[in-house]
């Protein structure tokens, strides 16, 4: 099994999106409403991915032949024939367009021969359940995905031996992912896209990848350029199930000149390797299991770690990003300043557009906090866009209510209703039922001094 469990790394202070786990790869209908009608996206561009493939190769390997838990697979494995995909249980009205787009970016950008069926034979199974169904199985789980099942009932059966093992697998036929079907349209589709590309391709993630949801930061929620790029390398004809590690990076340079031929010249940056010690503090930190004085010692922990390291990317950014959480409800000007630190390191690491947007909206509702919406629209505006490219809901409505709060404090009050009015339908997709979407909307007009 590999899961993608529930340590938050938040939005504000409620909007979250889960953390992963070892060894497990992992992420409802709300049509009646009295709010504005829910948006969503209808369209993906993602950006192409300019590496080295040199870096390329190296990220592709320790993707494809290692677990989160530092466990080797000895072979590479996937499906060899051509793959198809149904949904059973009770699923969201949102699931299947949303699933409907991604199997059609996996077609045109990976080149993947992948379709929809509802044949019980098929080689995926999503069974869409409640989360206590899958907590029940995996208690720190949001959504995952195993081997050689064809639903959560067998899983459980089967959860502890060899048919359920990846590091005894020999080839992909057939698995299972379990979806949430009570959670909001965008953990849903984010588990959707995390757990299809695992099932499909690289069971582990990697910290040093800014640009990936193959990463345990959670900060983008649909597959990237670079996502696309290595699957479609992991389903080249030159590779196969059952290949060695040897054999795999032998073939790979000349796959990567067919798929990324921007990359054959490109100097190699050779990014250092991310000691366990340092994932393990960051996601103490922003853990909720543990007291704020272990939160702050694990923080300070992964400071400490990345700067021995020399890091100067985003993996020192994210370290004070992690101690700005920490302190936020407690000393909200210290966590400012780390926050700053970590939108100073994202400035400098190509790939963070969507880390910074992240970073600006705790900016600038301490802006907000402190009556300054001329700061607070100044830091908001660059991020707006990027929102929308990455497909994140909930980010672009946090981002545009706290735009509306700073256009009241500029005594902008008509431009704020308007995008006040524009945010809930994509609020209502990032958050939820029309209860979480009302919480978002009184916990953001808080900030705001004239309201309190």
């Amino acid at each position: 099994m590999r899961a993608r469990t529930v340590l938050p790394l938040v939005l504000l202070l409620n909007a979250c999106v889960p953390a992963s786990q070892h060894d497990v790869a992992t992420r409802a209908n709300f049509a009646d409403s009295s709010l504005p009608p829910m948006k969503s996206f209808a369209s993906s561009v993602p950006s192409a991915p300019v590496r080295s493939n040199n870096d390329l190769a190296l990220d592709f390997i320790e993707l494809s032949f290692q677990m989160e838990s530092g466990r080797r697979l000895p072979v590479l494995t996937r499906f060899e024939t051509p793959i198809t995909v149904r949904v059973t249980g009770n699923p969201t009205s949102t699931l299947g367009p949303d699933l409907s787009r991604l199997i059609s970016r996996l077609r045109s950008e990976a080149r993947i021969d992948i379709s929809q069926t509802t044949a019980p034979d098929a080689n995926i199974t999503i069974q869409a359940v409640s989360r206590a169904e899958i907590r029940n199985v995996l208690p720190q789980a949001a959504c995952f995905v195993a081997p050689n099942v064809s639903s959560l009932a067998e899983y459980s059966k089967a959860r502890r031996k060899p048919q359920t093992n990846w590091t005894l697998l020999q080839k992909r036929e057939r698995l299972s992912i379990f979806l949430p079907n009570d959670s909001s349209p965008q953990e849903v589709r984010d588990c959707l896209h995390e757990e299809l590309a695992q099932a499909l391709g690289p069971l582990n993630d990697l910290y040093r990848l800014p640009d990936s949801v193959f990463n345990d930061d959670n900060v983008h929620t649909v597959l990237t350029g670079f996502d696309m790029l290595i699957l479609r390398t992991y389903y080249d004809p030159a590779l196969r199930s059952g290949m060695s590690r040897g054999q795999v990076a032998a073939a790979l340079p000349s796959i990567l000149a067919r798929t990324n031929p921007r990359g054959v010249n490109k100097p190699a940056r050779y990014a250092t390797r991310t000691p366990r010690e340092w994932s393990k503090a960051v996601q103490t930190a922003l853990g909720r299991s543990i007291s704020f004085e272990g939160r702050t010692a694990s923080a300070n922990e992964a400071i400490r770690i990345a700067t021995a390291m020399g890091w100067q990317d985003h993996r020192r950014a994210f370290a004070h990003y992690a101690m700005g959480r920490v302190m936020q409800t407690t000393d909200p000007a210290l966590a400012h300043r780390h926050y700053i630190e970590a939108e100073r390191y994202y400035a400098n690491t190509p790939g963070t557009t969507l880390h910074r947007a992240y970073v600006a909206t705790q900016l600038s509702a301490y802006a907000i906090t402190r009556g300054d919406g001329g700061t607070a629209l100044r830091l908001i505006a660059p991020h707006i866009n990027t929102a929308k490219a990455s497909e994140n809901a909930a980010l672009l409505s946090t981002l545009l209510l706290l735009r509306s709060e700073a256009l009241e404090l500029e005594n902008r009050h008509a431009e704020a209703r308007s995008v006040r009015l524009d945010s809930i339908g994509w609020a209502r997709y990032g958050f939820g039922p029309d209860w979480a979407v009302r919480a978002k909307l009184r916990e953001i007009a808080s900030l705001n001094p004239l309201k309190r």
